[in-house]
């Protein structure tokens, strides 16, 4: 799984005291400004872990951002996150006496993050993909869907074809007009003869940005490995709504005049159903590119009559380069 999130908590002093002061009998604050002993730590701390072990898992403390709390929070009731990841470890070498994992961590310059998993960490010299190491690969839609050329349909590999395509686009507008967060994934099997465990291959994963796109493997470039022609697995929508009373401070900005621009990493449909949560757009049916894709008017049309406007990263960067 392609997240470093965990289910994660750690109790502060304040609560270990708020604890103690209840099971004492006492009010919540009794003992706000006591010393606390090594002994009534611990006793809080198990006590306090345990409960929160207890709690539905959409309730449960993480560790991580947002999206990938999420993830986990959805993987979990189906797989054993800390045995899933047991069972399939992040790949790590030796270099230079320090290891290196093979993973690429997000960031939202590149919008997605790549990890590169040990399918069977209990064979060291596989002979088949499916006992090799297999990327895997997560982030926005639009920077996985360009890099696959396969599509896994109930379990089985087929090309990723124009008609897949577009059913997967359209499920991907339709999630993201929600204001859903969608992710796409995507993996590649790594071939044994070529990508081995030991001794192992010395992944590049800093250098990956030199590679200008290369699609094939090429035995000159050092640590290259693929990152095109991978399987989609799927797409996961989350659902990250604003907070609470967002759309009335912008409301009152707007009846003072002070003009609001929402700068999101999230796709287009995504970003204009947020907008218009907010009252960033006050009419989705008025935003540029819904009168240019939906109502198919002409670019100058759309123009003229539009009242908001939702520009993506990349078009300003083209336009700036």
């Amino acid at each position: 799984m392609g997240t470093r999130a965990t289910f994660s908590y750690d109790p502060t002093v304040d609560e270990m005291r708020k604890y103690l002061a209840i099971r004492d009998g006492k009010s919540a604050n009794a003992y706000k400004d006591r010393h606390l002993t090594a002994e009534e730590k611990e006793i809080a701390t198990k006590a306090l872990v345990e409960a929160e072990n207890e709690q539905p898992l959409s309730n449960r403390r993480t560790a991580g951002d947002a999206s990938e709390s999420g993830l986990i929070k959805f993987i979990q009731p189906i797989n054993d996150l800390t045995s899933y990841r047991k069972e399939y470890p992040t790949f790590t070498y030796q270099s230079e006496g320090k290891p290196v994992e093979c993973l690429i961590p997000f960031s939202s310059e590149i919008k997605f993050n790549l990890f590169i998993r040990d399918m069977n960490h209990k064979e060291p010299n596989p002979t088949t993909r499916d006992d090799n190491l297999m990327v895997v690969m997560k982030g926005a839609p639009e920077r996985i869907l360009s890099r696959c050329s396969k599509i896994m349909i109930n379990g089985e590999e087929r090309d990723f074809d124009e008609h897949a395509k577009k059913e997967v686009n359209a499920a991907n507008d339709e999630l993201g007009k929600l204001g859903e967060r969608v992710l796409a994934f995507a993996t590649y099997k790594l071939e044994p003869e070529i990508y081995k465990k030991d001794p192992a291959y010395r992944f590049d994963v800093k250098g990956w940005k030199t590679w200008k796109d290369k699609v094939d493997y090429d035995p000159s470039i050092p640590g290259w490995f693929p990152m095109y022609n991978l399987t989609l697995v799927g797409l996961v929508s989350l659902n990250d709504p604003p907070r609470p009373k967002v759309d009335l401070s912008v409301k009152k900005c707007r009846e003072a005049g002070i003009k609001v621009i929402m700068v999101t990493g999230d796709q287009p449909p995504t970003a204009a159903a947020i907008a218009h949560k907010v009252n960033i757009i006050t009419d989705p049916y008025l935003e540029y590119n819904y009168l240019v894709n939906e109502e198919k008017l002409s670019h100058e049309e759309a123009w003229s009559k539009c009242q908001a406007i939702v520009i993506h990263g990349d078009l300003l960067a083209e336009k700036h380069a």
